[in-house]
């Protein structure tokens, strides 16, 4: 079973320990699955460190060359490289560079190679172009179940 990921990059705690306790309840025991992940900051890295754990085989799909670069912070390049040496595969996708065309085609590329999405999201419209909201759009047209992991009442920035 390949289970994927779409979710905010920065996440409220309450959010990432409900949707960490999620994981360890809902995923298959025995690292007899796989996780899809792009390594993005918060929900996508949150994951990976979750599959690695559990001994999942993790699968990740870079967006473009240079994407460590569009992380947030020194410690989500640290992780984002860390978790790519851990990886089983790897695909990085034919752009050239960080941009939300970029992002949408691997939202869709981790969507297209799972069997069930996970989705660590408020449920809001994206942002921007590749944003969580049109992941999970895709991943619905798609007929891909998704797993929303969102605690009510929690609002993000």
């Amino acid at each position: 079973m390949r289970f994927g990921v779409t979710g905010h990059r920065i996440l409220p705690p309450r959010v990432a320990e409900y949707a960490a306790d999620r994981w360890a309840h809902e995923l298959p025991a025995g690292g007899r699955f796989h996780g899809v992940s792009s390594l993005a900051d918060g929900a996508d890295q949150l994951f990976a460190a979750h599959v690695l754990a559990a001994a999942g085989k993790l699968h990740v799909v870079v967006p473009c060359q240079g994407y460590a670069g569009s992380l947030i912070s020194d410690d989500s390049r640290t992780r984002f490289e860390e978790y790519r040496r851990a990886a089983s595969t790897e695909v990085t996708l034919p752009f050239p560079e960080p941009s939300e065309q970029a992002f949408l085609a691997a939202g869709k590329a981790m969507v297209d190679a799972c069997d069930h999405v996970f989705a660590v999201w408020d449920g809001r419209p994206a942002r921007g172009v590749g944003g969580t909201g049109d992941v999970v759009a895709y991943a619905r047209e798609r007929g891909r179940p998704v797993t929303i992991l969102w605690v009510d009442g929690i609002v993000r920035d």
